[in-house]
């Protein structure tokens, strides 16, 4: 995870700094609120994390870096089985893009959809 924080200047009030995770929760919540979208998919420490702090982790299955051309996302998630993969991964990508610029005036460079299973609902 990148540990740096996108800073706005505002002279007559001061500065504004945004940790990285900020956009890493934006994105997970805009993501997730996508219909297709199963759920994201976080690393073996963040899902035991969640397992025994009984808390959701908000910034899981979204990971930030910073390119010299922008910032970029990569997302890795889990959809519903028998939805239209590429309209589903476009709608991800448009919802946070669009969350991230309404909620932080940031404009992401790209933003990145890894699908890594599909899950059924019958269990």
């Amino acid at each position: 995870m990148v540990k740096q924080a996108k800073k706005y200047n505002h002279d007559k009030l001061g500065d504004i700094e945004l940790a990285p995770e900020v956009l890493e929760v934006i994105s997970n919540i805009a993501a997730n609120e996508v219909s297709g979208v199963y759920a994201l998919k976080g690393t073996f420490s963040t899902d035991m994390k969640s397992l025994f702090t009984n808390q959701t982790n908000y910034n899981k299955g979204v990971q930030l870096s910073y390119e010299q051309d922008g910032i970029n996302l990569d997302v890795y998630c889990n959809l519903n089985l028998g939805v239209n993969v590429p309209k589903v991964a476009l709608e991800i990508q448009e919802r946070v893009k669009e969350q991230i610029y309404h909620m932080t005036d940031i404009e992401l460079s790209e933003v990145n959809v890894h699908i890594v299973s599909m899950v059924s609902d019958k269990v």
